[in-house]
């Protein structure tokens, strides 16, 4: 698990070719602050285990931005999912990995690389370069970075839910509709008549996590399946059922 995290993470530190003396005297890196990072440890809902490098973002000053990062509302995925339902929509979800380290570091930190880093590494000081998890102002700055990306792409932000992006599209009949896009931090929803070029677009900017690219299953912690109604109509269903099971079971 370590060695996963560490291979994913690397990308995010650039070597600042200075001693800590230098930093210390004020010959380089003037203006940066140096954190501490430490490694987190858990285990997941199917029994794998999980590493997390992170950075003590408490021992940063608090940034002169804003550091806000707003998600989709369940009540606009909830809406979503009625409105795939109504216009014979697909949708498709996804994971993007390490979300994170895509963006830029907005801050001007540095660390000294533990034995984690590798022999070559070990003992040399580190500038941040990206967005590491544990930092004031990651949320903020990955946000922001996909935003622009799902911009690029010609989605539009909603006015009533700023992590619901939309943009006008034709069923293969020629009858118009929108296709969406739902966010929630580095979790997608896709809805559209064909969802696979979209999937394609983000998959060529960010590493999607194989195993979560499909129909969703479970969606911000609820099960999402579909059902057919007594009238028959097909439609999409949001319930508990997992998360009660797993709560008796504790």
């Amino acid at each position: 698990a370590i060695k996963k995290e560490m291979h994913h993470v690397l990308p995010a530190f650039t070597e600042a070719n200075c001693t800590l003396q230098e930093i210390q005297a004020h010959m380089k890196l003037v203006g940066f602050q140096r954190i501490r990072c430490h490694l987190v440890f858990d285990v997941k809902m199917d029994f794998t285990r999980k590493a997390r490098f992170v950075a003590g973002g408490h021992m940063t000053d608090p940034p002169d931005f804003s550091t806000y990062s707003s998600v989709v509302s369940r009540e606009t995925v909830r809406i979503a999912f009625l409105l795939a339902a109504l216009n014979g929509l697909s949708v498709c979800a996804a994971d993007i990995g390490n979300a994170y380290l895509n963006a830029k570091c907005a801050e001007k930190i540095y660390t000294v690389a533990g034995k984690e880093f590798g022999a070559m590494l070990e003992g040399k000081v580190l500038i941040v370069a990206k967005a590491l998890y544990g930092l004031k102002s990651s949320g903020a700055a990955w946000r922001r970075h996909l935003a622009n990306s799902i911009a690029e792409m010609g989605f539009k932000s909603s006015r009533g839910d700023p992590d619901l992006y939309f943009r006008p599209a034709n069923k293969p009949d020629g009858t118009p509709y929108y296709e969406y896009i739902l966010v929630y931090v580095d979790d997608i929803l896709a809805l559209s008549c064909d969802t696979v070029p979209i999937m394609e677009d983000f998959s060529k900017l960010y590493r999607l996590k194989p195993d979560s690219v499909g129909s969703p299953t479970r969606y911000l912690g609820a099960d999402i399946g579909i059902q057919n109604s007594e009238s028959g109509v097909e439609c999409w269903a949001m319930s508990s059922d997992s998360y009660v099971r797993n709560a008796l079971q504790v």
